[in-house]
């Protein structure tokens, strides 16, 4: 863990180097980008990644501009990729404004952020986008979509959840997400990135090992799962399956 810089309200942004622990916010990628922050020259050949937190609401815009404000952050720092959450689109008060809000992958909010990574000139992982398939006439459901897109704005792949958390919360009640979402029908190859190959999950795969296993052996160097956890749900995932 390199460094953390926190923006109010509800938005932190953390700065990771692949593969090492330096208590120093002080490693660009490969490639550094102009206003990139002065480095050692024992370090200048490790990429920086930048994992960016934030709180969404309804409101796809101010969503989209507080993710903005993040990634231009990591950007003007050196970050050669940065990560945003599940539900980095919208989360929305019920499952009829889910469905209400979602869109399409050729949608204008997807549109909005090709035209920041191009303008930022690093890559973007988008971790859980609310993406209206081919299949939406059809099914009225739509996919938990984690969009990997290159520093050129262009879409690299795509990854569609395929284990849907169907789960029994205490003193609330249930949790459906298969109610309005599809789970995804394969797993997607892992993507090499400048901060190296990248294997694509989403929150509730994680806990199923043989999804890791398979994208480690394909080559993975990076797993990763943007989550959307709530207090209950988060402590009963990430505490048994990390400590």
């Amino acid at each position: 863990m390199l460094g953390f810089i926190t923006r109010p309200p509800h938005r932190f942004l953390s700065l990771l180097c692949p593969g090492l622990r330096i208590p120093r916010l002080s490693v660009p990628c490969a490639q550094p980008r102009p206003r990139a922050m002065a480095i050692s020259s024992s370090s200048c050949e490790l990429p920086l990644v930048a994992v960016c937190q934030v709180t969404s609401t309804p409101d796809k815009q101010q969503n989209f501009e507080t993710c903005a404000e993040l990634v231009r952050e990591a950007a003007r720092l050196g970050a050669c990729l940065a990560f945003l959450p599940e539900a980095f689109d919208f989360i929305a008060r019920d499952p009829a404004e889910t469905l209400r809000l979602s869109e399409p992958l050729g949608g204008r909010l997807l549109e909005e952020y090709t035209r920041l990574a191009r303008e930022c000139g690093l890559w973007l992982s988008l971790g859980g986008f609310h993406e209206r398939g081919q299949d939406w006439e059809q099914t009225q459901k739509i996919y938990n979509c984690h969009v990997l897109l290159n520093s050129k704005g262009a879409v690299v792949a795509t990854y569609r959840k395929t284990h849907l958390c169907d789960v029994e919360i205490p003193e609330q009640g249930p949790m459906c997400e298969s109610n309005s979402t599809m789970p995804g029908p394969s797993l997607e190859s892992p993507v090499s990135t400048p901060a190296g190959k990248v294997g694509l999950a989403v929150c509730y795969d994680m806990r199923f090992p043989e999804l890791s296993l398979a994208l480690a052996q394909a080559g993975a160097e990076i797993l990763t799962y943007p989550s959307a956890f709530g207090s209950v749900t988060g402590p009963a995932h990430w505490e048994p399956v990390f400590s």
